[in-house]
């Protein structure tokens, strides 16, 4: 499915477009997860290279919790257990005019089906201090954020 890394540019402004004129603001959520060795989940898609937290858009009618709880079952296998922890706001703005995403701490999870269909290449668990090389900028640094007390860039 690494097909859609080659299409996404050119359908990245139709779809950025979509959400504007059916969301005006788009809010997102991403979700930090560890296992017991304290290793933190990521996952690439196939349409954009690099690796990612878990995580997606929030639907109208759902709340921000609810999109997290679902993106992380659809994308990672990964049942939230409880309510996650809001650690910080961040606005997308140069990317993406209008977004904004909140980051997670997903502290009681458990395996499960996951239901993705073609939208995720690969999972796989990183020890924080060594993460892969192509890590994007901005999972990088939500991580150090969130398990190395870096101090929160409000800019994703």
């Amino acid at each position: 499915m690494l097909w859609r890394r080659k299409v996404e540019p050119f359908t990245r402004p139709l779809v950025y477009a979509w959400f504007r004129l059916n969301r005006g603001l788009t809010l997102g959520v991403r979700g930090v997860v560890t296992d017991g060795e304290g290793r933190v989940l990521l996952l690439q898609h196939t349409y954009v290279p690099g690796w990612y937290l878990p995580g997606g858009g929030v639907e109208k009618r759902e709340t921000a919790e609810t999109a997290l709880a679902r993106e992380m079952q659809e994308e990672a296998g990964v049942r939230v257990l409880g309510r996650p922890t809001l650690l910080s706001v961040h606005s997308n703005e140069p990317r993406h005019p209008g977004d904004h995403v909140l980051v997670y701490r997903v502290h009681a999870w458990e395996p499960c089906a996951s239901s993705a269909q073609g939208e995720i290449h690969e999972l796989a668990w990183f020890a924080p201090d060594a993460l892969p090389e192509d890590v994007t900028p901005a999972t990088r640094q939500r991580i150090a954020e969130a398990l190395a007390g870096a101090e929160t860039d409000p800019m994703w």
